[in-house]
């Protein structure tokens, strides 16, 4: 049996990145919240982190993140993290108290966006006359 076929397969996390990644998630969103990166664009502004997807060997962290109320400056905050990674491994070196501290990488996380974009093409007229077609020929139906 060779080591993707367990637990789940390939790209399926396991129980040890998902409970890792939502400590390094816990801990990055505390030290942002108090405010403790020192960078006013950090500190402007609220920075959700709504999920963190660790590599099988827990050596790379990668934190998706959700600046809230401020369009436009997504790409700014990213950058901002970017720079301040080091800090924040550190941070996270003496929250976890792992052997290893994993490495950090910040990506701007568009599952809202493609949600909203998923509910926008829904709700679009042309959908609306397909989804009114079908109710009343399921009425006919009957």
């Amino acid at each position: 049996m060779t080591r993707s076929s367990r637990k789940g397969g390939k790209g399926m996390p396991s129980q040890r990145q998902l409970r890792v990644g939502e400590l390094v998630r816990k801990s990055l969103a505390e030290c942002l919240s108090r405010g403790e990166v020192q960078d006013d664009l950090l500190q402007n502004h609220v920075v959700s982190i709504p999920e963190v997807r660790m590599t099988p060997d827990l050596k790379l962290a990668t934190a998706y993140v959700m600046p809230l109320g401020v369009p436009g400056l997504e790409k700014d905050i990213v950058e901002a993290l970017n720079r301040h990674k080091k800090y924040l491994r550190g941070r996270l070196g003496r929250d976890l108290g792992m052997k290893h501290t994993p490495e950090l990488r910040f990506r701007y996380d568009e599952t809202f966006d493609e949600a909203s974009r998923i509910d926008a093409l829904l709700s679009s007229p042309k959908v609306m006359q397909d989804l009114k077609a079908g109710d009343d020929q399921a009425k006919e139906d009957e």
